[in-house]
């Protein structure tokens, strides 16, 4: 217990020193491949994305990747699916393996691909219109892949961690150069060519996280930092990835309760919420259980100016698993999620 004890306090202060320069710089609103911070599971964001501390499936790599390493099954599997904001299309899907019930850890796989849709492309010509369309050119696109790991080191405390591999191409661009040219004349003019350039970057990033089973029914703390990473760049002016940094706590309300755990779960949790790219906020939310099939959920986020409340449904039975959320929009069209998951 003192080892986890000092584990948790040594993690705590690599934290505090890892967000001291991203505080000292304020480099507020300026994060690139700002598709990794959206959310893709509905479990989760039906519960105001406060998932730091909920542990026991696949989804938790997405998360806090310490979460995994509480599986009691074997093999977890989930695929999410959603529609963002201008019709932008995510696909994203987790599996974890815990062999030996766990007893080595747990190995977990995760990805996300994201489709923004068909574009047009033109540039400027000598014709009747003044440009002419560009078929030749590739459609922005993204995507993450990721190894985790996660293992219970003590009965109560759990660590975990996932290296990923990012890629985001923004297509091609014709950007004009501009160069003097002295005719013999000695007047200069100017001659404005173009050239072709590709907007391809990829990096690796790094999520870590633990959690900390206090012994007080299933009260349960969490932290997590997802996306650091070294500085990239596409011309002059480099940035970060999404780095955030999170604390959570949860708790089963019905623990409680003597008797109502059997049939009954309302699982509430908070997450303190540190972002690179904006300021702080919190992420609150429940999940009620019915007979352990019957699900529903509702989550509340301070503090954005798009959305704030949210809610799910969820079915569960045999190792199989249905989950839906909606999140209204205050600018865009709401967004609707849909996630599977089988475990054994």
């Amino acid at each position: 217990m003192k080892k986890a004890a000092c584990s948790v306090l040594a993690i705590l202060c690599m934290v505090s020193l890892l967000t001291l320069p991203a505080e000292a710089q304020q480099k507020l609103a300026q994060t690139g491949f700002m598709f990794m911070s959206v959310s893709t599971d509905a479990r989760a964001t039906g519960m105001g994305e406060a998932f730091t501390t909920v542990e026991g499936s696949s989804t938790s790599m997405f998360y806090n990747p310490a979460g995994i390493a509480g599986m009691t099954s074997l093999v977890d599997l989930s695929i999410n699916q959603m529609t963002w904001i201008a019709d932008i299309r995510y696909l994203s899907g987790a599996v974890a393996v815990a062999p030996a019930e766990g007893q080595y850890g747990v190995i977990g796989l995760s990805f996300t691909t994201v489709n923004y849709g068909a574009f047009k492309f033109t540039r400027v010509a000598a014709n009747e219109q003044g440009y002419e369309d560009i078929t030749d050119f590739p459609n922005p696109s993204a995507y993450v892949v990721g190894l985790g790991y996660g293992k219970k080191l003590t009965d109560r405390f759990s660590v975990g961690g996932e290296l990923k591999y990012a890629y985001q191409s923004l297509g091609k661009s014709i950007v004009p150069v501009y160069t003097q040219v002295i005719p013999d004349s000695g007047a200069p003019t100017v001659d404005t060519s173009s050239v072709v350039r590709d907007y391809n970057l990829s990096v690796l990033a790094f999520d870590f996280g633990t959690t900390f089973r206090t012994g007080l029914k299933s009260l349960v703390f969490g932290m997590s930092i997802s996306n650091f990473s070294r500085e990239i760049r596409y011309e002059r002016e480099s940035f970060q990835l999404p780095l955030t940094f999170k604390i959570g706590v949860s708790m089963d309300l019905m623990d409680l309760v003597p008797g109502a755990s059997e049939n009954h779960s309302l699982y509430v949790s908070v997450d303190a919420v540190h972002p690179r790219s904006f300021a702080e906020y919190l992420n609150i939310g429940g999940e009620y259980v019915f007979l352990k099939t019957l699900i529903l959920r509702a989550g509340y986020i301070t503090g954005h100016p798009d959305y704030d409340v949210t809610a799910g449904l969820g079915l569960r039975k045999f190792g199989f698993g249905l989950d839906y959320s909606y999140m209204p929009q205050k600018v865009f069209k709401d967004v609707h999620r849909f996630s599977l998951r089988f475990s054994m």
